[in-house]
């Protein structure tokens, strides 16, 4: 076969060339770096299973939040760990728990700092479920309620977004006309709108203690097998006020990503969860991948899939190392 005298050809050139025409680039605008916080003080306390991710007393986070406003994190999700937990998940909504806390020191000192924070009520039920339980099943509706006591619990604190992680239907909703009836119309919903149940979040759950004590959450998560179901559950979150619209978690299904971009105008965010963060970390451990370039390679390709913004616990080393490019 004989090609055209003129064919195109691959872009052969200088790397600032290449640089300059690269189609997708991670920028710090991109990133969300989730944290964790407990009681106490002086408390720095590693997560076992996700190498390099702490557990944050109040005046250590500060430390932390100040590292990564110094190296240009734009946004923050705040997870906590509260000081009890019972059958309604009450310390989801306590104005003195600590999420709450973090939230008000956190945007006292960084107010252009985009602090989100989890609206959910696995990590503070006794029974682990993220919603109220009886007789062995989830109570979708009354837990509506609570979902919006806590989100409301948190815009009193100054947030800027809440993202309910819950998969509750109806949650949205509820959620938006509670922030907007309480004069919170500026506080934007993040939906985890696109939440499987998957097998990726075992770290996670470490991390929070949010582990259900029975069953699953096959229920009210959804099926990893199915992408149509999810631009369902993001149609109907939007309708219901959603501001960003969420895939968790993101490196399975960068399909989904992609087609749910597709389907809106919205911004889509994903979740780069633990699972996905734990694999990497076990790997360059045993010396079978080289960090850096395994992860700048897969947040490339999340925002690549349509993600506008990526979720990630490898959020802190990517900033440091766009900062000594930059710099």
């Amino acid at each position: 076969m004989r090609y055209p005298q003129h064919r195109p050809r691959r872009l052969r050139s200088s790397a600032s060339l290449r640089q300059m025409v690269k189609e997708t680039t991670l920028s710090l605008e991109d990133l969300v770096y989730p944290l964790f916080v407990v009681h106490g003080k002086g408390i720095k306390e590693p997560v076992p299973s996700l190498p390099g991710v702490y557990q944050y007393s109040l005046d250590c986070l500060q430390e932390e939040v100040k590292e990564g406003v110094s190296l240009g994190i734009k946004a923050v999700l705040l997870f906590g760990i509260p000081a009890y937990k019972d059958s309604k998940g009450s310390s989801a909504y306590d104005s003195e728990e600590v999420i709450q806390k973090a939230a008000r020191i956190i945007k006292d000192s960084y107010p252009h700092l985009l602090v989100i924070t989890d609206v959910c009520l696995c990590e503070y039920t006794d029974h682990g479920h993220c919603g109220l339980v009886k007789e062995g099943q989830i109570l979708n509706d009354s837990t509506l309620e609570l979902l919006v006591e806590t989100a409301l619990s948190h815009a009193r604190e100054g947030v800027d977004m809440v993202a309910p992680s819950d998969m509750m239907d109806g949650r949205v909703k509820a959620i938006r006309e509670g922030l907007d009836r309480e004069g919170f119309e500026k506080v934007s919903i993040m939906s985890y709108a696109a939440k499987y149940s998957s097998a990726f979040y075992g770290p996670f759950r470490e991390a929070a203690g949010s582990s259900p004590s029975f069953g699953d959450r096959k229920t009210y998560q959804m099926d990893p097998a199915n992408s149509r179901e999810a631009l369902k559950e993001v149609k109907m979150d939007i309708e219901e006020g959603a501001d960003i619209v969420m895939v968790k978690p993101a490196l399975a299904y960068l399909d989904v990503i992609n087609r749910v971009k597709a389907e809106t105008l919205l911004p889509v965010a994903a979740y780069n969860v633990s699972g996905e963060y734990a694999m990497v970390k076990a790997a360059v451990e045993k010396g079978w991948l080289e960090e850096e370039g395994i992860v700048e390679e897969i947040l490339t390709g999340i925002k690549r899939a349509g993600a506008d913004l990526i979720i990630t616990y490898f959020a802190m080393d990517v900033a440091r190392m766009l900062n000594r490019r930059s710099g």
